[in-house]
């Protein structure tokens, strides 16, 4: 187990470390790539290439021995190598001329606004990672982990998105991978233990360190602690949706009477945003305010945008054959 966990060491140490940076740079620049192109299938073959969770894994392992010097070297080689991958999504993002944000691209969106439901996923992804570990029978599983957690994603969309000058977002999308890491090293610490680990590791004479309370609160409290900015942005986003689902019938019927349709409703910040679609005469803001009153939602302020437009059916050509 040490050697498949701890990258730097035995024989073949440098081959490892080696192997990890670059499998590591190349699911960077293929995660970026995925993101620019908007393209799942993209992202996900990224995820699969990605080398993070061995040393963080490795921690988890190390935590468990009270092996304090590979905690050092597993924990900063898991920041040295977030950071190397923040600084490719930058790069990358650099070679594209318009903004990588959440309003025009899924892949981002999809990595910013992190929930609790998000902790809940990376608590149980941990747990069948070290579990994985510790059983060679279901060690088949490890691509599935792989692809169920987001590692390296979030660390492109970060670059990515402090490019486009979105220090919001970056920060959303930091604390996604920030999640992740906890959440790993916390249930897996779990599962070592659960296994006897320590006692395996004596037993194949390794260096096994008393390990201490403190040690273990520190890591369910640094998952606490987490959860708390989680736990309000689910909160958040649920109040965002209910705003919407009470607003919706509303400014359906406000549009409709003036004969046109609502192509899109969304809530942030406060503010309802609408983009009504119809010819004129425009529906005025005034009948909007008055509905949305009479609704209870006073203290909604709302943003509209009215785009003018008119569908126009075109005929097939005389003798044209049908489509099929």
């Amino acid at each position: 187990m040490t050697s498949s966990l701890y990258i730097f060491g035995g024989s073949e140490g440098e081959r490892r470390a080696s192997r990890f940076w670059v499998l590591l740079i190349l699911s960077g620049i293929i995660a970026s790539a995925g993101v620019l192109l908007d393209s799942t299938a993209t992202v996900i073959g990224a995820m699969i290439v990605a080398p993070l969770m061995t040393p963080i894994l490795g921690t988890g392992y190390a935590l468990v021995l009270s092996d304090r010097p590979n905690v050092l070297r597993n924990g900063g080689l898991v920041l040295a190598g977030a950071l190397v991958v923040i600084a490719v999504g930058f790069i990358m993002g650099l070679g594209d001329p318009l903004p990588v944000v959440a309003d025009t691209n899924g892949q981002v969106a999809a990595r910013v606004t992190p929930g609790i439901i998000d902790l809940v996923a990376a608590l149980a992804t941990g747990v069948v990672g070290a579990f994985a570990v510790v059983r060679s029978d279901v060690s088949d599983t490890l691509p599935g982990v792989a692809i169920a957690i987001s590692l390296v994603p979030p660390l492109v969309v970060v670059g990515l998105t402090l490019e486009s000058g979105a220090t919001a977002e970056a920060a959303g999308a930091l604390l996604l991978f920030v999640t992740n890491v906890a959440a790993i090293i916390a249930t897996s610490t779990v599962v070592l233990l659960t296994y006897q680990v320590r006692a395996a590791a004596a037993a194949a004479g390794q260096h096994v360190g008393e390990l201490r309370g403190r040690t273990l609160l520190a890591v369910g409290a640094t998952v606490v602690v987490i959860a708390i900015p989680l736990l309000y942005g689910s909160l958040t986003v649920l109040s965002d949706n209910l705003v919407v689902r009470q607003a919706q019938p509303v400014v359906d019927d406000w549009a409709d009477e003036a004969g046109w349709f609502v192509s899109d409703v969304a809530y942030a910040q406060g503010q309802l945003q609408l983009v009504v679609v119809g010819t004129p005469p425009t529906p005025t803001e005034a009948s909007l305010r008055s509905a949305l009153d009479e609704a209870g939602l006073t203290d909604v302020s709302a943003e509209v945008t009215l785009v003018l437009g008119d569908r126009q059916e075109i005929a097939t050509s005389p003798g044209a054959a049908p489509a099929s």
